[in-house]
């Protein structure tokens, strides 16, 4: 087929490397002048770790991030709120982190078709007619035979799913992101997070090389409301520091240097439900089919299961409307669940609820100890809260970066 990919970002490049080998004459384009990774760093969850290992990228991927083996999150007295080492879900199980920039590069060797991205051409809107994208330019590109639109959270194309979208709206709480070079961490393998209240959470994830500089990296994260996310200025980066040395006054040293508010990245959150993503040819995927809070650190595996369950879809059938409803059936009942708990929990970690806070502070711990419920606790960390995939995506059930992994579970 002749398919059209909006969006080189982690959706779009897997997309784009899966589905060229399969033989299908595949044209992205990128709205960037140079595509390059968006945001600070991310933590790999097995699942994800499952994709790269069908394309061959795990053993790269692990040897440019950071093997994360807990995470740990306290208050600022020391009492524990969450402690959920990933080896209790089983034996060897670990999640990843990486900067983005290493993400990109690594999916962008793998794509033979890099060179040929077609940069700089920002797509406004597409034809079902005629099966063809406009860009903001006014060129028209096509036809195509299918449209993935993976052109992220605040994605243009996704209404092209009409009354299928049912929600788009902006999350109140955002966040302020920025990488550090810290050589000598102490805690190189677990996510560490303070939380005061549901006002004030910071969180630091070790998270491997960065690609073009020299030395271990940390990804370092601050909320904040939303409307101060977006006026955020020099005075805000003053109060930050203020605050961060209240909570965390380790942290102090490391933040010092901030200066400036275009020091730090700023990212606002959405969350958009899709009752059907997919319209006709068109089809969304990654954050911009099912985009939400970052609280369970799904993102960047959701873009790669997509990319797999799709690809996957379309060796299967070779009629196109079949292949994405069975795409849809795939990919329904995990997407759904971590949209309703990322819901759920986004409050209890980013709101104005003070008792909430307090509920958290009281409950987390105990309830993580009790049999009964650690086990799903785990699974919703690990991105296994439902069975994703068939054991196609890790290829071997015991795989162990597979989510049907047996082995000591």
């Amino acid at each position: 087929m002749r398919i059209a990919i909006a969006g080189y970002g982690t959706a779009g490049q897997a997309s784009a490397i899966l589905l060229s080998a399969q033989g299908h004459d595949v044209t992205v384009f990128e709205q960037s002048p140079e595509p390059g990774p968006v945001g600070a760093g991310f933590l790999l969850q097995p699942t994800g770790l499952a994709v790269l290992e069908r394309m061959g990228l795990a053993g790269r991927a692990l040897a440019l991030g950071q093997r994360i083996e807990e995470l740990h999150g306290t208050t600022p007295r020391g009492r524990a709120v969450m402690a959920m080492r990933y080896r209790d879900r089983r034996e060897g199980c670990f999640g990843l982190g990486m900067t983005r920039g290493a993400l990109f590069e690594l999916l962008r060797d793998a794509h033979a078709g890099a060179s040929e991205v077609r940069t700089g051409t920002r797509i406004a809107g597409y034809d079902a007619a005629t099966r063809r994208l406009a860009d903001t330019d006014g060129r028209v590109h096509g036809p195509y035979d299918l449209v993935i639109a993976a052109d992220g959270a605040h994605s243009v194309l996704r209404g092209g799913c009409g009354q299928h979208v049912r929600r788009q709206s902006l999350y109140p709480w955002g966040a302020l992101w920025s990488l550090l070079r810290i050589d000598d961490w102490p805690e190189p393998d677990r996510l560490l997070q303070r939380y005061a209240g549901t006002r004030s959470m910071i969180g630091m994830l070790p998270v491997g090389t960065r690609p073009g500089h020299a030395g271990r990296w940390l990804t370092f994260y601050f909320s904040l409301p939303g409307e101060a996310v977006e006026h955020f200025d020099d005075a805000g980066v003053v109060a930050m520091k203020a605050r961060v040395a209240e909570i965390w006054p380790e942290l102090s040293p490391h933040v010092a240097h901030f200066a400036h508010a275009g020091q730090l990245q700023r990212a606002r959150y959405r969350d958009v439900v899709l009752a059907r993503p997919h319209h006709g040819p068109l089809v969304v995927i990654g954050d911009a089919a099912h985009a939400m809070s970052p609280q369970l650190g799904q993102g960047v595996n959701m873009a790669l299961l997509d990319a797999a369950a799709l690809a996957d879809a379309l060796a299967s059938h070779s009629d196109l409307a079949v292949a994405l409803e069975a795409y849809r059936r795939e990919r329904h009942a995990h997407v759904r669940a971590y949209q309703r708990m990322s819901r759920w929990l986004t409050p209890l970690f980013q709101s104005d609820r003070t008792a909430l806070g307090w509920c958290r502070d009281a409950l987390f711990g105990p309830v993580g100890r009790v049999p009964g419920a650690r086990g799903p606790m785990l699974r919703i960390l690990t991105g296994e809260l439902r069975h994703p995939v068939q054991d196609g995506i890790g290829q071997i059930a015991n795989d162990p970066y597979s989510p049907g992994y047996t082995g000591s579970d």
